[in-house]
């Protein structure tokens, strides 16, 4: 599928709510690069903090503020890409690296006082609930990710918990975006508990967000790395099925440890970590207990 080049698109903007479906992927993504990514309003707050001492911070003080927002995270990372020239066979896999290429003042230079996700859904509480639950959910997913890679003495560890922390972002943008649609899909899935995501997202939005994130991360080119993993319709690698499955986990187990779908997920993780399932299922009991501890 032909989509539109970043540097195709006018300066980003704040459209109106989207009440009615785009036509496909391009059109989604076309609306996405044009509109302005707002952030969590406690980045907002922390990155203003840090502005007014600017001239004593460092990356180390900057890139836990970036790295606790998906939002940010990818915002940031897009705009690390357009400072590489085109022969630039370098590439910044982590926010601290980048921010010691980009360095601190220019960072703040082109990162003015940043629009928020609560501004922005302030008349709609009952998406600003959702958005605030798929935070959690990506904090979930990424430390069930992290513990997996460990476990299995991956080398790429922060990508893939990254990766994880990631997983969601595009959903946190429709939600921004077009939180009627969203509370549609939410609404067909409550009142049919196996009614699987991808098919009420196609119902509803014409696309599935799995193909529309890894539309923008490779459109506003974030680490080869970090697509790569995060592309969870080529599972075949022992990395991207670790993000997948916390992914998965994360979602299933969010409320309760319930979930009918628990046990496929228990099973292949089983799989990956070569562990006999009844092991695998207190392995993850342990590492949640070890995240709400």
């Amino acid at each position: 599928m032909d989509t539109p080049a970043p540097s195709d698109s006018p300066q980003p903007v704040t459209p109106a709510f989207l009440n009615w479906p785009l036509r496909d992927l391009r059109a989604w993504v076309r609306h996405l690069l044009r509109a302005e990514v707002p952030v969590l309003a406690s980045t907002a707050q922390a990155l203003e903090a840090l502005r007014a001492r600017e001239d004593d911070i460092g990356p180390a003080d900057l890139s836990p503020v970036l790295r606790a927002d998906p939002l940010m995270t990818v915002k940031f990372f897009a705009h690390v890409a357009t400072l590489r020239r085109n022969d630039d066979a370098t590439e910044t896999e982590s926010i601290t690296s980048a921010l010691v290429m980009t360095g601190i003042t220019p960072f703040f230079t082109h990162f003015g006082p940043q629009p928020t996700v609560e501004e922005r859904l302030r008349d709609h509480p009952a998406a600003l609930e959702a958005v605030q639950e798929i935070l959690q959910r990506s904090e979930r997913a990424a430390h069930f990710a992290m513990a997996f890679a460990v476990h299995r003495s991956d080398t790429d560890v922060d990508v893939i918990h990254e990766a994880a922390f990631l997983h969601d972002f595009a959903e946190l943008l429709v939600w921004c975006h077009a939180p009627a649609l969203m509370l549609k899909i939410r609404q067909a899935q409550a009142g049919d508990p196996a009614l699987r995501s991808a098919v009420a997202q196609r119902s509803v939005l014409n696309i599935e967000l799995d193909d529309l994130r890894q539309t923008l991360l490779r459109l506003w080119h974030l680490p080869r790395l970090l697509i790569r993993i995060s592309d969870g319709k080529h599972a075949d690698h022992p990395s991207v099925q670790n993000v997948v499955l916390a992914s998965r986990l994360a979602r299933h187990t969010m409320k309760s440890w319930d979930n009918p779908a628990l046990a496929s997920d228990v099973e292949a993780l089983s799989r990956l970590l070569n562990a006999s399932p009844r092991v695998t299922l207190a392995f993850l009991h342990k590492v949640d207990g070890s995240a709400t501890a």
